[in-house]
């Protein structure tokens, strides 16, 4: 690991100053990726800038229609929160399936979505709900984060300071776990709501995406059974030892069908 800086600053503009004022400075969020990158050689920032105690980025509250959960509020603190478990109940059960005990306290929503891992869960939860992000900067749809391979719309020293999620009439979170990693060797969440039939997939492509095949499917009945002889195109999608995309394009379809009953 390559020595750097470390700041602990006290308000998203001190943040947001000090990012842009270091050559290359890194956020650190929960470090849940940044860290072993860091070890392993593969990430070497000149300075590392701490979020924890930016006011207001950590905690869950109601607003208006929507669940607001601040960027730097752990997996395990949204697993164990009643009113999400109210509110929004498939994001409390993907937020517990999460890695292991010691990756939910310390992992973060921001961080995972800043990340962009192609097998995380939370880039599904917010695709699939419709969510926004809020950054220091603007707000982001969701159809508009997620671009590529560990690619989003964050513009250089964007921060990320909450998700608002709309909340769903249905919604469920199925994945299939990579067994060592517990990352998603597919993941597929399900909703119908205010922001309509949505369908997301993590873990099966480079990127988070829309199965809008199954969604018309669901349009019309939202239901398991809509979803049989819907065929899934293995085109673009991954294959490793794992498994093949002939074979992640069939769990989406198993998953999809699940959580819909699970929704229902």
């Amino acid at each position: 690991m390559t020595p750097f800086a470390f700041h602990r600053p006290a308000s998203v503009a001190s943040a947001v100053q000090l990012r842009s004022a270091q050559g290359d400075a890194s956020y650190l969020a929960g470090g849940q990726s940044l860290l072993p990158a860091m070890k392993l050689g593969l990430a070497g920032p000149t300075d590392l800038i701490d979020l924890s105690l930016l006011p207001g980025a950590q905690g869950i509250s109601l607003d208006g229609g929507s669940l607001r959960i601040g960027a730097m509020t752990s997996h395990a603190a949204v697993a164990t929160s009643a009113e999400v478990g109210k509110q929004v109940p498939a994001l409390a059960c993907l937020a517990a399936g999460i890695g292991d005990p010691a990756v939910r306290t310390r992992g973060t929503l921001g961080g995972s979505l800043a990340n962009n891992d192609p097998a995380a869960c939370w880039p599904a939860a917010v695709l699939g709900l419709g969510a926004t992000v809020h950054t220091d900067r603007r707000q982001i749809a969701a159809d508009d984060f997620f671009l590529g391979l560990y690619e989003t719309a964050l513009q250089s020293g964007e921060l990320i300071t909450a998700v608002s999620f709309p909340r769903p009439e249905r919604a469920a979170y199925l994945k299939f776990k990579q067994p060592a990693s517990r990352f998603a060797l597919v993941g597929v969440f399900v909703s119908a709501g205010p922001q309509g039939v949505r369908v997301a997939v993590t873990g099966a492509g480079p990127c988070v995406f829309r199965a809008s095949a199954l969604e018309a499917a669901l349009a019309k009945s939202f239901s398991a059974a809509a979803l049989h002889g819907v065929k899934l195109a293995a085109d673009d999608l991954n294959s490793d030892l794992h498994g093949s995309a002939a074979y992640r394009a069939h769990l989406i379809g198993v998953l999809a069908r699940r959580a819909v009953a699970q929704a229902v």
